[in-house]
């Protein structure tokens, strides 16, 4: 029997779903020196309050706090830098011109290990009002009512 994958996401920005609308989501790859790779093996990293940006047609992620590395000595890197997302030109150009519409902006939902490299998801979002969060959560507490109801009735 072969075995499930399991999740290597090592942070994840939950709030990210709470406070904007997602429209679409893109891969990215980041350029990270060697000991926040081994913090982010560890899982010290926080996606709260981080962003993306775009300089000179490229791409940086701003704010994405990733904790020193325990054993790293005078080389440590600083936690909170800007780090360079890797993206293809095609992808570059089609989020800038996502992101010169109002109220778009680009945040990180995850950040995951995929075949070794360290990968962020990308979420082209659009800010949530109060009420529009409020609809969400009772949408959310009318679903769950729902499916314990169809549970209680297939016992």
């Amino acid at each position: 029997m072969a075995e499930k994958k399991k999740d290597t996401a090592v942070a994840t920005n939950r709030k990210a779903y709470h406070d904007y609308f997602i429209e679409e989501t893109i891969e990215a790859g980041m350029a990270l020196q060697g000991t926040e790779v081994k913090s982010l093996r560890l899982g010290l990293a926080n996606l709260a309050d981080s962003y993306a940006i775009f300089r000179n047609n490229e791409a940086f992620l701003l704010n994405a706090s990733i904790s020193p590395y325990p054993q790293g000595n005078i080389m440590n890197h600083e936690p909170t830098r800007t780090r360079k997302l890797l993206l293809h030109r095609e992808e570059m150009r089609k989020l800038i011109g996502a992101m010169t519409q109002k109220g778009q902006t680009l945040i990180p939902l995850k950040i995951y290990f995929m075949r070794g490299k360290a990968k962020v998801l990308l979420g082209l979002a659009k800010g949530k009002r109060s009420y529009d969060k409020r609809e969400t959560i009772k949408a959310k507490e009318t679903k769950r009512e729902m499916e314990r109801m169809v549970k209680g009735r297939n016992k």
